[in-house]
């Protein structure tokens, strides 16, 4: 699974985007918890760490949005990790 970081997330995660091997039948949440296992450095001053950012971010499965964290995923999907976002 291919992980993609926007905005303060790809701040606190340290990447823009990450892959990892789960097994089959691994789901959102099974994704999130491999996520937040890698140790990370500490993000810039002013950002939130990456299990706040999560906690609070929308999800995009292959481009499509996912709320149910269920939600199985394979092997080549692409998540996107969208933190909410201020703008006017």
């Amino acid at each position: 699974m291919h992980v993609r970081y926007f905005a303060a997330a790809r701040a606190a995660a340290g990447f823009d985007e990450e892959k990892f091997d789960l097994p089959a039948g691994a789901t959102v949440a099974d994704l999130l918890e491999a996520v937040l296992a890698v140790p990370r450095e500490d993000p810039p001053a002013g950002t939130p760490r990456l299990a706040t950012i999560l906690a609070r971010s929308s999800f995009l499965l292959n481009e499509v949005a996912v709320r149910d964290h269920a939600t199985v995923l394979g092997a080549d999907d692409v998540v996107d990790v969208l933190p909410p976002f201020a703008g006017g």
